[in-house]
């Protein structure tokens, strides 16, 4: 007859103790052949999902397959066609950003819900000679706290890639200026935790967060997805987020 009493301090209770936050979209163009491949996969997934019944159960499967590619073009093609010899819109500006960002002096946390796309930013920073530290649902416990320790206290290390999922919890990284957003999806409660990461109590400094969306893909949906789903996720309780996305969300998606 009893329920369980949960006690939680919201963040709009907490919000004097917390830095100074500020949100930004970056909307950028894609390539031409980039937007080309991105127009060629969105009809070739309208036409066969609509030669195929909703009911089937390989509907959803093929939905969200369908979606998956749409998203890893949208970032760059690449992550679809390892062979692709094309730019990505996105790529070239975020490393834009980056290096405007490096050269005055400030740490930024980089979050992807692709680990192969995080890896082609660790691959040039290789190439650029610029330290950083790598995060994903692969990493180790041991090495999990390594990483963080090097972001907090070396400032040889600027830079932090974190798989989204993997580093939605647990982490304080109060050393960060920067958060960038490469890839939203459509539950707006794991973009939430992620930024969580940087804005907390015990950090003093602005926080400044970017969001790089494709322009004209399938990332401005979600983003649109997001602002409805919005509400549900902020009534959530931490740690609960599984926010159910409907099969009209879906078809709106690819529509």
């Amino acid at each position: 007859m009893v329920s369980p009493f949960i006690l939680r301090r919201r963040k709009e209770e907490v919000a004097k103790d917390l830095p100074e936050l500020t949100e930004q979209i970056e909307l950028i163009p894609m390539t031409d052949q980039q937007a080309e491949l991105f127009e060629e996969e969105k009809s070739a997934a309208r036409n066969q999902l609509l030669a195929m019944s909703e009911q089937s159960p390989e509907f959803n499967f093929h939905v969200l397959r369908s979606l998956l590619r749409l998203r890893q073009i949208a970032n760059h093609p690449v992550l679809l066609d390892e062979n692709y010899p094309h730019d990505s819109g996105k790529f070239n500006q975020v490393l834009d950003q980056l290096d405007s960002i490096l050269k005055s002096g400030h740490k930024v946390l980089i979050f992807s819900s692709f680990t192969t796309h995080l890896d082609l930013f660790a691959k040039e920073m290789q190439k650029q000679n610029v330290f950083y530290c790598q995060l994903t649902g692969k990493t180790e416990q041991k090495k999990r706290k390594e990483q963080v320790d090097r972001f907090q206290n070396d400032p040889k290390y600027p830079i932090f890639l974190i798989s989204i999922k993997a580093g939605g919890v647990g982490l304080n990284l109060t050393r960060a200026d920067y958060v960038f957003i490469l890839d939203p999806w459509w539950n707006p409660f794991v973009e939430m935790q992620a930024i969580a990461r940087a804005h907390r109590i015990g950090r003093e400094q602005p926080i400044s967060v970017i969001r790089f969306i494709s322009k004209d893909s399938i990332e401005e949906k979600i983003m649109k997805l997001q602002a409805r789903k919005k509400i549900l996720a902020a009534e959530l309780i931490e740690g609960q987020e599984q926010i159910s996305i409907a099969k009209e969300d879906l078809k709106y998606l690819l529509e």
